[in-house]
């Protein structure tokens, strides 16, 4: 009898992945019947049999010569973070005419398989959570789609879990975007992005993330989590961060640079030296987030170090390095610094992720003010 249950199981796993398109559930990913252009994820493009050979008509072995960092089609990939255009760049070709892979792309219809496979990289069933009877209560929020740096993950996942530890702060972790419901999120007083990279969440989701920020929810990201060349949701990086990635230097990668505090009487910044040096790969940005009503925490001198890469200068000038935001009722803050995972436990780093847990929580009882 037990050999014959399992070969009954066997033949029903076999059957489900061998199952047709059409009876598939469709999500509501965010991309999922756009049209396929030079702007669509280079992920989407790849898993399309069709978009990929109207690509090669244009550029014979594209995307077959790809480096093999920009060609996996299993997330996390860089392919999910990278449009045609910048994975030309990016891969050190000149692009060619752009308009002549958007006329090729034109003439190839998007299918239901297509959909499936564009929405494969999302989630939708929600995860059962133990929540915590501790307050505040934070959500610590892994999921990634586009570039995992391992060790920074690990590094800011045991900070958090340690500053949560100490603290008595009740903390739970999910690599779910299928956490982000109106009946999840409401039950936590922050959320922390450790590092996410890629588009991980479907269209419900999202606004369900958006509302808890907008009705008073608490965000935290580090590092990667504002580190994506391009973005596949305006609201996400141009409200909640406040700025886009520029890119970071390239030679040396990592360097020493000197960090001073903005508002030292800042929940954010109390008791932090005024300056410090650290070794980091340092972030530049296509805006400055001063500009878009952020409230800095810090910036970088770019004085102490050489702010080159990626094809050419980045330097800002007045360069922010951690900053704070409010977004509707919510409280924003987000901070550069990590990619190296030693960061997470340098006691000055350590202290300023602390604090601005505490502060996105809303443990100083304030309300949030924007910057003026």
């Amino acid at each position: 009898m037990k050999v014959l249950l399992k070969s009954l199981l066997a033949l029903v796993g076999l059957l489900a992945a061998s199952a047709p398109a059409a009876a598939q559930p469709l999500v509501d990913c965010p991309l999922r019947d756009k049209p396929f252009s030079s702007t669509s994820p280079l992920i989407d493009i790849m898993l399309s049999p069709a978009a990929s050979k109207a690509v090669d008509s244009i550029y014979p072995g594209l995307i077959e010569k790809m480096p093999p960092r920009f060609a996996s089609k299993t997330p996390p990939t860089f392919a999910a973070i990278l449009t045609l255009r910048e994975a030309l760049s990016m891969g050190g070709r000149t692009p060619p005419d752009m308009a002549a892979f958007d006329r090729a792309l034109a003439k190839v219809p998007v299918t239901r398989a297509d959909r499936i496979a564009r929405c494969a990289r999302y989630d939708v069933d929600p995860p059962r959570l133990a929540i915590p009877r501790q307050h505040p209560r934070l959500l610590l929020f892994e999921k990634i789609n586009g570039f995992r740096d391992g060790p920074s993950v690990e590094g800011a996942h045991k900070a958090f879990v340690e500053i949560a530890a100490k603290k008595g702060w009740g903390l739970v972790t999910t690599e779910k975007g299928s956490a982000f419901t109106s009946a999840i999120l409401r039950q936590f007083d922050a959320v922390i992005w450790n590092n996410i990279s890629g588009d991980v969440l479907t269209l419900s989701q999202r606004r369900a993330f958006q509302d808890y920020i907008d009705n008073g929810g608490g965000f935290v990201g580090v590092h990667g989590t504002a580190g994506d060349p391009v973005y596949f949701w305006d609201w996400y990086v141009d409200s909640l961060l406040g700025a886009r990635f520029a890119g970071h230097p390239m030679n040396p990668q990592f360097q020493d640079a000197r960090v001073v505090v903005d508002d030292p009487s800042h929940p954010v910044a109390r008791g932090l030296p005024r300056e410090w040096v650290m070794n980091d790969e340092w972030y530049s940005f296509k805006n400055n987030p001063r500009a878009s009503g952020s409230h800095v925490i810090a910036h970088l001198d770019e004085s102490t170090y050489k702010p080159e890469g990626f094809g050419g200068s980045l330097r800002m000038g007045d360069h922010p390095i951690a900053w704070t935001r409010c977004v509707g009722r919510g409280r924003v803050f987000y901070s550069a610094i990590g990619h190296r995972p030693e960061r997470y436990s340098d006691a000055v780093y350590r202290q300023m992720l602390e604090q601005a847990t505490g502060w996105a929580a809303g443990l100083d009882g304030k309300d949030c003010k924007a910057a003026k």
